[in-house]
């Protein structure tokens, strides 16, 4: 069977994304931080992208900087002026264009709030050892104990470990060990809680005494507090064991934490929510953010009267498409951002007037079709976006909760219930704790139908403990 080439013509669909759609969509779940970097890039990589002034020159000074050819050029067959530029980006190639510039809605924080500086769970060890550490060979195995603690302060490598990593005598890492175990805070370079708590019972003369022993022996009871298992194993009065975990509640199992807080991370709004005489508007925070134009002197080099190069021609023609796509993508960008948070104010305004108690359900698809964009256009919008409200600083994901019925006909949103079991909680008596039970009976009075299992989920995404964690001895 012989085999033919031949050539036909097919008619099909298609979804094809141009390079300026890619463009407009990687802009959209940019941060302005992000933003403002990705523009300064492109800024120094494209010679007809500039950053407008605010005072713009003279028309004496702009005409030194931009000289009119006096001549016409004679070449008559560019292709350029066959592109309608002016139709699609008449606002950006106007010399005057200057792109709006943000409002100022916020105060930077005082420069004494930006400068700090922390010492470690190290440093402090370290200049402990060297006050009180004479001996070379232990003041050695000091640093390489105080080099294996972690951030809660406990000790993670073996003695063996360190023994053989000078090579060491073991008998001597167990005496460094025990030096730096003395160091404050008390409990640091424990192997495990147990040990912590013994060592911090021990510094505070408690050595030896049931406390010592409700710890050493029966350490799972005491986690669980299980107070009459704890009497019987003891042997001794339930009230005289309350006061022994009460001696026990006020000990630090994470001693190293102190000396290692977390950083803290300043979140800048993209969006603040202003309110008005006519209710609440959103505003950009375009602070940072270069305002860029399009060059007028780089422009001119492509009109008709320019005496330039073929070369010099195609080079700026090239740059000046991808600036024009660039001020195009950014100006998309802010626009789009500004109807998804102006939805939003529509949709919460309860919220912005009464808190969190009044946060309504809300999903992508709600504002979606209020604005008439596709749902993934709205979640790339509010990822990693942050919306400063007169309730506070929230991430714009903040606001998308699904909602449960209550018995009243309307949907309650999932963290007006978690901030009502937090309530709950903290009202609660500290020695009879409510269970997840008492507290599903508490919201089906208020009309809110919730299963048990839901309560304790709300419970642990709040990260609380349970009732009998809770419970506290007097």
């Amino acid at each position: 069977m012989a085999l033919s080439q031949k050539l036909s013509a097919r008619l099909s669909q298609k979804l094809i994304l141009t390079p300026s759609l890619q463009q407009a969509i990687k802009l959209l779940p940019m941060t302005t931080i992000e933003l403002a970097e990705l523009l300064t890039q492109e800024m120094v990589e494209n010679p007809l992208l500039e950053e407008s002034v605010e005072d713009p020159a003279t028309p004496e000074v702009a005409a030194e900087a931009e000289p009119v050819p006096d001549k016409p050029d004679e070449k008559g067959d560019d292709t350029w002026d066959d592109a309608d530029y002016e139709y699609f980006f008449g606002e950006y190639l106007d010399d005057g264009y200057r792109p709006r510039q943000a409002q100022e809605v916020r105060e930077l924080p005082p420069i004494e709030n930006t400068l700090s500086s922390k010492g470690s769970l190290a440093d402090h060890l370290g200049w402990q050892l060297s006050l009180q550490t004479d001996v070379g060979e232990i003041r050695d195995i000091g640093e390489v104990i105080i080099g294996n603690i972690d951030d809660d302060g406990y000790l993670v490598a073996s003695i063996s470990e360190i023994a053989d990593l000078g090579p060491w005598p073991v008998a001597t890492v167990e005496k460094a060990l025990e030096h730096v175990q003395s160091f404050d805070p008390i409990g640091v370079a424990a192997r495990d809680p147990q040990e912590c708590l013994l060592l911090q019972l021990r510094a505070h003369g408690l050595g030896g005494t049931p406390v010592e022993t409700l710890v050493l022996d029966h350490l799972p009871l005491l986690q669980n507090h299980r107070v009459p298992e704890l009497a019987r194993a003891m042997g001794l009065p339930p009230e005289e064991i309350k006061t022994y975990l009460e001696v026990v509640r006020h000990l630090d199992p994470k001693p190293g934490s102190r000396y290692t807080p977390a950083d803290s991370h300043y979140v800048i709004p993209d969006v603040y929510i202003i309110k008005t005489e006519d209710g609440y508007k959103a505003v950009l925070n375009e602070e940072g953010l270069p305002q860029l134009r399009i060059s007028p002197v780089y422009r001119r080099l492509l009109d008709k009267g320019g005496k330039t190069s073929d070369e010099t021609r195609a080079y700026v023609k090239d740059k000046f498409r991808s600036a024009l796509w660039l001020l195009k993508s950014v100006d998309q960008r802010q626009k789009t951002i500004i109807k998804v948070a102006t939805s939003i104010i529509t949709f919460q305004r309860e919220f912005l007037d009464g808190g969190i108690e009044h946060l309504r359900p809300l999903v992508l698809r709600d504002v979606a079709n209020d604005i008439g964009m596709h749902e993934s256009t709205v979640s790339r919008v509010v990822n990693n976006k942050y919306m400063h409200t007169p309730q506070g600083v929230y991430e714009m994901k903040y606001f998308f909760h699904s909602g449960i019925s209550s018995s009243y006909g309307e949907s309650v949103s999932s963290v007006t219930i978690k901030q009502r079991i937090k309530k709950i909680i903290e009202a609660e008596d500290a020695k009879r704790p409510l269970s997840d039970s008492k507290i599903m009976n508490i919201l089906q009075r208020e009309g809110l139908v919730l299963a048990r299992r839901t309560i304790a989920k709300y419970r642990e995404e709040l990260k609380i403990l349970t009732s009998n964690q809770r419970k506290v001895f007097f």
